[in-house]
C-alpha cells in the first residue's frame, strides 16, 4: 500500500503542474514528453537482469494495450483536456480512472470486487458528474477528453497489474520510450517545437509524475490487485486539487469542495476491502518480483543466494523463475497475483 500512495502523491502533483505548460506546447508535444521524462527517469533502476525472450512473448500483446492505451493515448486526452479545465477540476476528474480500473477489473479481468468496492466507486461516479454537469461547453469538453484518458488508464492498470514476468521499470521504460516517442513525433509535426525551458519542465514533471510514479504503482497494484491498487492511487487526484488550490492559487469553487468531499468518502468507504475465505492455490510456475518467507514463497534458493530463506537472510525483493505448490489456507487478502479465484459471493 505504501508504493501505491506514494504513486498518488507524485501522480497527483504532476496534473496541476502539467496543466501550466498546456499553453506552451500542443497536447501530443506535451503527452509525448512527459512519458520520455518517465523512460529517463527510470532509467537508474533498471538493474541488470533483463525479460527473458518467454516472458516477453507472454506477455507482448498486454504490453502492446499499456503502451497504445496507457501510454500514448491516455496521456494525448489529459494533455488535450487540461487546456478546457481549470487545474483542480482536472485534478478531481482523474478519480474517473478508479472507476474505470474497478469496472474494468470486475466484468473483464473477472477479479473479485465486492461490495465496498462497489459502493465506493459509485459515489466516485456521483462526485465526477458534479464537477462535468456544467453550462460551460468548454468545460463539459475538456470533462470529457480526461474521462477518455481515465478510461485508457483503466485498461492500462488492469493489463499492467498482471504483467508478473516483467519488472515495473522495464515497463514503464517500453512505455515512455515507444508512446513518448511516437506522440512528440506526432506534436513536433503539427505544432513544430516548443521553447526550450516548458521541455525541461515536462520531462521533469513526466520523470517524478509518471516514470516514479508509475513503477511504483505496478509493484503496489501486483500485491493489491488492480482494483484495490487503484483506491489507493484514487488519493492523488485530492492530492492535484490541493496543489492547485495552494501552490498555483487557483480559485476554490463550491463544486469543486462538494465534489471533493463525496469522492474522499467513496474512497475511503473502500480502503479496507480485504477478505478472509478458505481457499485453493493450485501449482504454477512463474516469474514475479517477491519476497521471503511467506507461505506462497517457501521456495529454496542454491546456498549462495543472498535470499535463501533457510540461511535466515534480511528478506530482499527479487525476482527469478519459480514454482508453488498446492495450498489451501485461509487469511485476509486481496485479489493479488496469487488471489485470482473466483467467488461465490460478493
Amino acid at each position: 500500500m505504501l508504493r501505491c500512495s506514494l504513486a498518488a502523491v507524485l501522480f497527483g502533483i504532476s496534473a496541476p503542474a502539467a496543466s501550466r505548460l498546456a499553453a506552451d506546447m500542443g497536447a501530443f508535444t506535451l503527452a509525448g514528453l512527459l512519458y520520455l521524462g518517465a523512460a529517463l527517469f527510470v532509467v537508474p533502476v533498471l538493474g541488470t537482469k533483463l525479460p527473458s525472450r518467454r516472458a516477453v512473448r507472454r506477455s507482448s500483446a498486454r504490453l502492446a494495450a499499456a503502451v497504445v492505451l496507457g501510454g500514448a493515448v491516455g496521456p494525448a486526452l489529459l494533455a488535450a483536456g487540461l487546456s478546457h479545465a481549470p487545474a483542480a477540476t482536472a485534478s478531481l476528474l482523474l478519480n474517473l480512472e478508479l472507476v474505470f480500473t474497478a469496472v474494468l477489473a470486475f466484468f473483464v479481468f473477472k477479479e473479485h470486487v465486492g461490495p465496498r468496492v462497489v459502493a465506493g466507486t459509485a459515489l466516485v461516479v456521483v462526485a465526477s458528474a458534479t464537477l462535468g454537469w456544467s453550462g460551460d461547453a468548454d468545460l463539459r469538453w475538456g470533462a470529457i477528453l480526461i474521462a477518455g484518458a481515465c478510461l485508457c488508464w483503466g485498461v492500462d492498470n488492469c493489463v499492467t497489474a498482471n504483467l508478473d514476468e516483467l519488472a515495473p521499470a522495464h515497463i514503464t521504460l517500453v512505455k515512455g520510450v515507444v508512446a513518448g516517442s511516437a506522440n512528440l513525433s506526432i506534436g513536433l509535426l503539427l505544432d513544430g517545437a516548443p521553447a526550450g525551458w516548458p521541455i525541461l519542465a515536462a520531462l521533469v514533471i513526466g520523470g517524478f509524475g509518471y516514470g516514479i510514479s508509475i513503477t511504483l504503482w505496478v509493484a503496489g497494484a501486483r500485491d493489491l490487485g488492480a482494483a484495490r491498487g487503484q483506491l489507493v492511487f484514487a488519493t492523488a487526484p485530492f492530492v492535484g486539487a490541493v496543489v492547485a488550490w495552494t501552490v498555483f492559487s487557483d480559485a476554490v469553487t463550491v463544486r469543486e469542495v462538494v465534489s471533493l468531499a463525496i469522492a474522499a468518502v467513496g474512497v475511503s468507504f473502500v480502503l479496507r476491502s480485504g477478505h478472509e475465505h478458505d481457499h485453493r492455490h493450485d501449482p504454477v510456475e512463474h516469474d514475479h518480483e517477491h519476497v521471503h518467507p511467506d507461505e506462497h514463497h517457501a521456495h529454496i534458493h542454491p546456498d549462495d543466494h543472498p535470499n535463501d530463506v533457510a540461511a535466515g537472510a534480511v528478506a530482499v525483493r527479487h525476482q527469478h523463475p519459480h514454482q508453488h505448490r498446492v495450498l489451501v489456507h485461509a487469511h485476509p487478502h486481496v485479489p493479488d497475483l496469487h488471489h485470482r479465484h473466483g467467488h461465490s459471493h460478493s
